[in-house]
């Protein structure tokens, strides 16, 4: 039995930040799901902005990084999808102030 919960998973992937815009992958809406079976072993769901993106290796490891860190967690594995696709409206109301598109 695993008492790891999603909301663990997303409150560590939020000290993950996209150093291109400065707001942390959960509040920018990159991060879709967090899959967490019963031995503790953790799928991240999530997307980039872009296809190209140049730090899609980085960030993918950051959000492995952030989820080894909770206790408990066996082993993790992030999946990028990109269905689907991001856009700006996925993100938190702050942040798209801060972005200019309100």
């Amino acid at each position: 039995m695993c008492n790891i919960t999603k909301e663990q998973v997303y409150k560590a992937i939020e000290s993950v930040i996209d150093p291109e815009v400065g707001f942390n992958l959960v509040e920018l809406g990159l991060i879709y799901d967090a899959i967490i079976d019963e031995n503790c072993n953790v799928k991240v769901v999530m997307t980039l902005s872009t296809r190209g993106c140049p730090l899609h290796q980085m960030l993918t490891q950051w959000v492995q990084d952030a989820v080894k860190k909770i206790d408990g967690v066996n082993e993790v594995e992030v999946e990028v999808v990109w269905e689907p696709e991001w856009n700006i409206s996925m993100a938190a109301e702050h942040v798209k102030k801060a972005l200019g598109m309100e």
